[in-house]
């Protein structure tokens, strides 16, 4: 059987990548903005507690899917959004979000290897607008996404199979993944991507990441544009 088209990772023709943790510092701001929007919608310091919890565990979930699980009734759940992402926006405002040290550096390498780079992530399409316009971020990526209206969000593997749509890639094996969840990394596998990167900057560590299914654990991004190299 001949396999020379198979795709190997010197192949990579798709980067998707985390925002939050990957390539975004927030200093704590994300965890924060849980714990203001569930006191406004009324939740106990108890409950305020255990949910903190909960939102560590599932961290890169669409914000609206981690508060639907937490208050259940649908009203409290879009006042929970509003506030989340007010919150985020104004941190955003005041520059208080920044980016992680080699991200842009890592977008520009990728570039110019032939590779594609769409942003993923689990906030909302405003606040991911909002931070890419705030980085400077605009014109150093060919995409960004958010969950929406036909797009499940992590750990789906729809925002991942979306980018390979839309921007051509041929093969789900040309497509490198890489984040700082275990959400991350099971939506990559689950698109079946060659290369499944975790980075140890952001919200999961080395031992949460391990459980994951993965091909690689780094150090941050700035690690990753070597894997996508020809002939890595």
């Amino acid at each position: 059987m001949d396999n020379s088209a198979e795709p190997s990772s010197s192949d990579i023709k798709l980067a998707c990548i985390d925002m939050a943790g990957t390539v975004v510092r927030d200093d704590g701001i994300v965890l924060a903005a849980f714990e203001t929007a569930m006191r406004k919608v009324g939740a106990s310091d108890a409950e305020i507690e255990s949910a903190m919890t909960y939102v560590h565990r599932t961290m890169g979930l669409p914000k609206a899917v981690v508060f639907r699980a937490l208050l259940g009734e649908e009203s409290r759940v879009q006042d929970a959004v509003r506030a989340f992402d007010s919150d985020v926006l104004s941190a955003v405002e005041e520059g208080r979000v920044e980016e992680i040290e080699g991200a842009g550096d890592s977008f520009e390498a990728l570039r110019s290897m032939g590779v594609q780079v769409c942003l993923t992530t689990g906030f909302t399409t405003e606040v991911q607008a909002a931070i890419v316009r705030s980085l400077g971020w605009s014109d150093a990526v060919d995409l960004s996404l958010a969950p929406g209206e036909g797009i499940r969000g992590r750990p789906y593997p729809d925002l991942i199979l979306s980018a390979i749509l839309r921007l051509e890639v041929d093969d789900v094996r040309q497509v490198a993944v890489v984040g700082d969840t275990a959400n991350d990394l099971l939506s990559g596998h689950r698109a079946g991507s060659g290369i499944v990167a975790g980075v140890l900057t952001g919200t999961h560590g080395r031992h949460e990441l391990s459980a994951a299914p993965h091909t690689h654990i780094l150090d941050s991004i700035a690690d990753f544009p070597a894997l996508c190299r020809p002939g890595a």
